[in-house]
């Protein structure tokens, strides 16, 4: 159905009320003239044939007809009409425009058969006697009670219509006029009825876009001026609660992509409502993509499928671990519970993802040094042990054995300190970098790396080793030395130890970019790939009874990657075996040089 404005809805209507209005006036106005005007003469033509009917009535008294067709003749052409005298049979007995001898007998004419019944009688028609259209009215003569003749007078018509066509033309043209002016009448009124109209539907389409700012004017018309005012305020209302909504929304969004916990909601069909990114990146999806998409579309892990069956179908909070398999493996915890709307219906479920994949790896790492240590100081009481019992059961009598078990159990009993005083070393950095700033000053690297190369040679001179420093003298840094130099020292014992004898060891210290390098490299025998994410670690051993034989705590590189992160950068491993290895301690650019 083709939808019209409401303009040429009213306007044709208006107008054609109007039309027909003015036409049913026109109709009844002409229809009442003629009638007006037939009235007029048809009491005319009776007063003339009442003067006429005494005159008739002497003569047929007197039996005088023969006289009749001239009086009839002398008053038609005085009177300026037509008179016809007629018998009560219908005869002519005289006629003013003709010879009554050639006239029909009239007793079938309608006025005259009223007449011969005692009536006036009126009739309009065509004459073929004069060739006009006349009106004639018939009056009976009486005498003693009966129709002695007929008087009949009759006038042409043709005046009337003439008198009646100037008036239909100017009726015509004063109801074109009316017509016209209501028109533009109907017009105005109906474009001030449309325009407040198409002004609230232009306000509407804004509304529905967005745009609830724009207020709509009112007329002076009560009912629109309260729709204008009505729509005002549902678009006040709705801005309102727009903004409310969307701030709520935002808020919402924010938290959401704030929160390091995974959060997903499903529906009562295991459909996904909404997925924050912290999730999607757990889960390893596309948010936007998965929308409305069945959870096992999504998810490929079957305990967490079954996870939310379990939720939707618990009124209590459910939980589960399980593990995510994909380029980076991830430890998750999940809780969920049931979805419900304001009336309490169960519409979904929301899921809740913790990432403990560090709380697990925390926990074996705990476990693992735990276990490490305990091993590590298990060895030397053991051994210390042992002897301590040999030298009891009667070794001690013998001095050779007893001088050698005690060396034997001096060795141990250092091996012992040295252990507790890299632990030692290991909780000062933890718990002084967690509690209080450590001291920086700004401090030559040179210096603290001289120190560093001096500490170590006596084990450099034991095994015939060279150290060598390569170090820019006005390079400075905003570090704490004697950290830094045990950093160092570690890792220059380190490389002297397992690169073997008469091997070169180079030290260098260099400025980059956006940090500096501070480089430990050696000649030896290398590390294997496998090793190098591991060798940071408390107590990892690439060859662990090598490293016992050397006297290592496996606590050394652990301590420079502390020191390392207590001044805010990393260490670095790189090695090919049969090649060698190079140690690098990265410091954050905060130097003057």
């Amino acid at each position: 159905m083709v939808k019209k404005k409401i303009l040429w809805q009213l306007y044709p209507t208006y107008l054609l009320i109007t039309l027909a209005a003015v036409t049913a006036v026109g109709w009844y106005s002409m229809s009442s003239l003629r009638d007006f005007h037939i009235d007029r003469i048809s009491g005319d033509l009776e007063v003339r044939a009442r003067l006429v009917e005494r005159l008739v009535a002497k003569k047929l008294s007197a039996k005088n007809i023969s006289s009749l067709d001239a009086l009839s003749k002398e008053v038609g052409k005085s009177a300026s009409m037509r008179v016809t005298l007629i018998g009560p049979s219908g005869q002519i007995l005289g006629d003013s425009h003709e010879d009554p001898a050639r006239m029909d007998n009239h007793s079938d004419r309608p006025e005259v058969k009223e007449a011969i019944s005692g009536k006036i009688g009126t009739s309009t028609r065509y004459s073929q006697t004069v060739n006009e259209k006349l009106l004639y009215l018939a009056v009976p003569v009486f005498q003693n009670g009966e129709v002695l003749g007929i008087v009949r007078t009759s006038l042409p018509v043709t005046f009337i219509d003439e008198v009646l066509h100037s008036i239909e033309v100017k009726i015509f043209w004063a109801g074109l006029a009316i017509a016209l002016l209501a028109a533009v009448i109907s017009l105005v009124v109906s474009r001030r009825i449309s325009r407040p109209l198409e002004g609230m539907k232009r306000a509407a389409e804004e509304f529905s876009h967005g745009d609830l700012t724009r207020k709509i004017s009112a007329n002076d018309s009560f009912e629109m001026a309260g729709l204008a005012d009505a729509l005002n305020k549902m678009a006040h209302q709705l801005d309102w609660r727009i903004r409310s909504i969307t701030e709520e929304r935002n808020e919402r969004e924010a938290i959401l992509l704030s929160m390091t916990e995974g959060v997903f909601a499903v529906d009562g069909a295991e459909r996904l409502i909404s997925m924050n990114q912290a999730a999607a990146q757990f889960i390893g999806v596309d948010p936007k993509n998965s929308k409305r998409r069945h959870i096992q579309e999504v998810v490929r892990n079957n305990d967490l499928q079954k996870l939310v069956k379990r939720a939707l179908n618990s009124s209590d909070v459910v939980e589960a671990d399980f593990e995510m398999r994909g380029p980076r493996e991830r430890s998750l915890q999940a809780r969920g519970t049931v979805l419900k709307d304001a009336s309490d219906n169960c519409i979904g479920a929301v899921i809740v993802l913790n990432d403990v994949t560090d709380l697990r790896r925390l926990e074996n790492m705990r476990s693992d040094f735990v276990a490490n240590v305990s091993h590590e100081i298990k060895t030397p009481i053991t051994s210390i042990k042992g002897f301590v019992e040999t030298l009891l059961e009667g070794a001690i009598n013998n001095p050779e054995d007893a001088s050698r078990f005690l060396e034997i159990i001096a060795r141990q009993v250092d091996r012992l300190n040295a252990i507790i005083d890299d632990l030692l070393s290991l909780s000062r950095l933890e718990h002084d970098s967690d509690r209080f700033a450590i001291t920086m000053e700004d401090a030559g690297l040179k210096g603290v790396l001289q120190s560093s190369i001096q500490a170590c040679e006596d084990r450099a001179a034991k095994q015939n080793a060279t150290v060598e420093l390569i170090c820019d003298e006005n390079l400075q840094a905003k570090i704490n030395p004697q950290l830094l130099e045990q950093a160092v020292i570690n890792l220059v014992d380190n490389a002297i130890k397992y690169s073997g004898t008469e091997k070169r060891v180079e030290v260098s210290c260099k400025q980059e970019s956006d940090e500096i390098v501070i480089q430990v490299r050696d000649w030896g025998g290398g590390i294997g790939k496998e090793h190098l994410s591991r060798l940071f670690e408390r107590f990892y051993r690439v060859d662990k009874a090598r490293s016992r034989d050397l006297g290592g705590t496996g606590l050394g590189l652990a301590i420079v990657k502390h020191i390392a992160q207590v001044h805010k950068g990393s260490v670095k491993a790189d090695s090919v075996l049969g090649r060698g290895s190079v140690f690098s301690i990265h410091l954050p650019k905060i130097i003057i040089s």
